[in-house]
């Protein structure tokens, strides 16, 4: 038997008896739960969000995109395409064009990005089911369509399908590349008329409006250059294989981002919120666990009889650290056990009902997304853990070196 687990479960239970004593420890037991309770729920939260983010933008990004090292955009070549579509694992290469342009409908306009994109986008079906309003097409009997995001309409009260009104598309031109100082030739204009409106997540909707290659390349004079080429893989390809395998084959000359190097900024941002959530809540954690300090201070003070008898028959110093120790671990213990079970049981109360909700009639899902992750709960214990040991080794080395005082 553990005679300092013994002896630390004992006291445990006398704790009960004693009214101040109790209630300190009452504190420092709800006050560790609590802010147990807390951490999971938040950073399931962050988990939540990080997965519903992923979700929306993996379905309008391409597997892999490949984009120029410097400067926007590239000299798209025959042999540029062949290696890349030749490429083990790639599927499809849509080439694209992406860059600010400015749109007006009736007495409304907006500053909008515009993605051109060649005949084959469709086919990746990255936008099938996202469509809301009109039809998902981009030409059809050599008309091109545009298709605007559920946000652009709203603003511009764009009505789909309406010949009558027609998107005017706008591109600001260099001076340089104007040569000139007619206003009317320092930019560019097409008309098109709409044909589908798309919603996936409002950053997009907002902003974007997608067309035909050709219409992006007339609007801004780009000939035969992209900005990007987006890629489909076989269902069977190893993304990171596929990456690696064009890197090796593009050189220094391209990137090759996948979905989460896309985004990378936004992933970054969302982490270190997390993080900076977590080391509050740990600093709360730990104001709650300095209960633990007085309430062992005071027990040491308490069983000085206890701890000369303990010492008359035998237990060293050492013993003695080792009780008031596991005293203070498991107080902690069964606030975090408890703080565990809770918030648990509150994230999943959440994701199946979704009680707590995101509170906009536009968002993406009615209730806040959680995720509950391993690694999170393991962090946690971790961190009370080492909050515990620091926050009782003082008194359990005061009441170490009263038995040694008292040996003397």
């Amino acid at each position: 038997m553990n005679f300092p687990l013994f002896v630390a479960k004992r006291y445990l239970v006398t704790l009960r008896k004693t009214n101040f004593i109790h209630l300190i420890s009452f504190l420092a037991y709800g006050g560790v739960a609590f802010s147990t309770a807390a951490l999971i729920i938040v950073l399931s939260v962050f988990n939540g969000l990080e997965d519903l983010l992923r979700s929306l933008n993996n379905s309008f990004d391409a597997e892999l995109k490949i984009e120029p090292a410097k400067g926007k955009t590239f000299a798209v070549t025959d042999s540029l395409l062949h290696m890349v579509a030749q490429t083990p694992g790639v599927e499809l290469v849509t080439e694209v064009i992406e860059d600010y342009a400015y749109v007006r409908y009736r007495d409304a306009n907006q500053v909008v990005t515009l993605k051109g994109v060649s005949s084959n986008f469709t086919e990746h079906h990255r936008m099938d089911g996202k469509i809301v309003e009109g039809r998902l097409v981009l030409k059809e009997n050599e008309v091109p369509y545009a298709l605007i995001g559920r946000g652009i309409q709203y603003n511009l009260s764009v009505a789909v399908n309406d010949p009558q009104y027609m998107l005017q598309l706008f591109y600001i031109k260099s001076t340089a590349r104007a040569g000139t100082a007619d206003i009317s030739k320092l930019y560019s204009r097409k008309s098109i008329l709409p044909a589908g409106v798309f919603s996936i997540v409002q950053q997009l909707d907002d902003n974007y409006i997608i067309v035909p290659l050709e219409v992006a390349r007339e609007l801004m004079d780009l000939h035969n250059r992209c900005t990007s080429l987006e890629l489909k893989l076989h269902a069977y390809a190893s993304v990171p294989q596929v990456q690696q395998l064009l890197k090796n084959r593009l050189g220094k000359s391209f990137r090759v981002l996948n979905r989460e190097e896309q985004h990378r900024d936004l992933y970054r941002l969302l982490k270190m919120e997390k993080l900076f959530t977590f080391m509050s809540l740990s600093v709360l954690l730990a104001v709650s666990s300095i209960n633990i300090f007085f309430i062992l201070t005071m027990l040491a003070l308490e069983k000085k009889r206890d701890m000369s008898v303990l010492s008359a028959l035998g237990a060293t110093p050492v013993t003695v650290r080792n009780i008031f120790l596991l005293e203070g671990t498991l107080i902690a213990g069964a606030g975090t056990a408890t703080g565990l079970l809770l918030g648990l049981l509150v994230v999943m109360l959440q994701h199946k009902f979704g009680f707590i909700s995101m509170g906009m009639q536009s968002a993406v899902t009615e209730g806040y997304p959680v995720k509950i992750v391993a690694t999170d709960l393991a962090v946690v214990m971790v961190v009370v853990a080492l909050l515990t040991v620091i926050i009782s080794w003082k008194p359990a080395a005061q009441a170490a070196r009263l038995i040694s005082a008292r040996s003397l």
